[in-house]
């Protein structure tokens, strides 16, 4: 099996390690890390170091490839576009659970994780660095842009298309022929009846856009556990006052 290394070392990290174990194509040798000096973590594997000492422990390590396991979607795209930076010829591997469901004719771009229990039904294409979260479903003909990403049990109907750097937040419905712009988040619980533009956030039932968004707003929290990096925050709606 070829030497890889997971960058990230997050609650999220650990979760992409088991899914590249139980898929047992690729060998991990540890992870890349910024923020998180050089370690042994309780997984029992070791934080080599950060990104830009990627050319020396490719070398000492005998790696040439790895993933981004990075929960929010814009921080995804930047670190992977500054990897590609430091070493140009870096191979970015995408991973499936194997208790995901894959249809037929479905395509999948690099950089990808598919959760266990996550669906992707038949002529649906997901593109490169995107996450279907555990027990997510893309349902026929979906598109999934670049950098988008499903959380755990948000599904979709038929012919779906989600933008690029766009999320689904926890739980949430989206119906069949849906269009979501680029850079828009639909809140946790909500229901998608009517099609959603690019930057802004909707949540609801059914939902509706409450604001603007910038590109690289966080969405993603910590929450109380500070192994976590998955916990979605929304605003929930409130009754005024009688």
């Amino acid at each position: 099996m070829k030497n890889i290394v997971i960058i990230g070392a997050s609650g999220h990290g650990s979760v992409v390690l088991d899914i590249i174990e139980k898929e047992g194509k690729y060998n991990v040798v540890g992870f890349i890390d910024t923020y998180k000096g050089k370690a042994r973590l309780l997984n029992g594997y070791e934080i080599l170091g950060n990104e830009d000492e990627l050319p020396y422990l490719m070398e000492k390590y005998n790696f040439s490839a790895g993933i981004v396991a990075i929960g929010d979607n814009w921080i995804r795209k930047k670190l992977a576009d500054r990897i590609s930076t430091i070493v140009p010829d870096f191979r970015f591997i995408s991973t499936i659970h194997p208790q995901a469901i894959i249809g037929r004719d479905v395509r999948i771009g690099k950089g990808t994780v598919v959760m266990p229990g996550a669906i992707i039904s038949s002529n649906s294409f997901v593109g490169n660095f995107c996450i279907i979260n555990t027990n997510a479903s893309l349902d026929h003909d979906g598109i999934m842009g670049d950098y988008s990403s499903l959380a755990p049990r948000a599904s979709t109907g038929g012919h779906v298309h989600l933008g690029g750097f766009s999320a689904v937040c926890l739980g949430a419905n989206v119906i069949e022929g849906i269009n979501i712009g680029h850079h828009t988040v639909v809140g946790a619980g909500s229901l998608v009846v009517n099609d959603i533009r690019s930057h802004v956030v909707a949540y609801g039932a059914p939902a509706q856009v409450v604001r603007s968004r910038e590109e690289g707003e966080p969405y993603l929290s910590k929450g109380k556990d500070p192994k976590s990096d998955l916990l979605i925050v929304h605003q929930s709606v409130r009754q005024p006052a009688v």
